[in-house]
């Protein structure tokens, strides 16, 4: 399984981004979705995930100002970010926590990384 994020970029303070992440590969089943960010001499911290039932949970920091969301028939994660302040500055990871299949068509479970992408928020 990989993951695949893009829609990253600067921006001002008070604005919007939205990012994707694509899940491709031979895939069996996606279970939780999710985005994580690491600012520079920082922890990676959850943003928001999302099940596939539709469930979500956020960190208290993007409550109200970041919703995450997903297409299933797309395998596809998305994250829209308002309100965007210079503390939401960091690399964003896109993570699954899916089951695929390898060359020999055995299942492969785990917690699948995106490659991340930089979000940078201007005050």
């Amino acid at each position: 399984v990989q993951l695949q994020a893009s829609g990253g970029g600067l921006v001002q303070a008070g604005g919007s981004l939205r990012l994707s992440c694509a899940a491709s590969g031979r895939i069996f089943r996606i279970d939780a979705m999710g985005w994580y960010r690491q600012a520079p001499g920082k922890q990676r911290e959850l943003v928001a995930t999302i099940l596939s039932g539709g469930s979500t949970n956020y960190a208290d920091s993007v409550k109200g100002r970041f919703t995450v969301s997903r297409d299933n028939a797309k395998n596809t994660v998305y994250l829209q970010m308002n309100s965007l302040k210079p503390e939401d500055t960091a690399v964003y990871y896109c993570n699954a926590d899916a089951i695929g299949y390898n060359d020999n068509d055995e299942y492969v479970a785990g917690y699948f990384w995106g490659q991340g992408t930089q979000v940078t928020v201007s005050s």
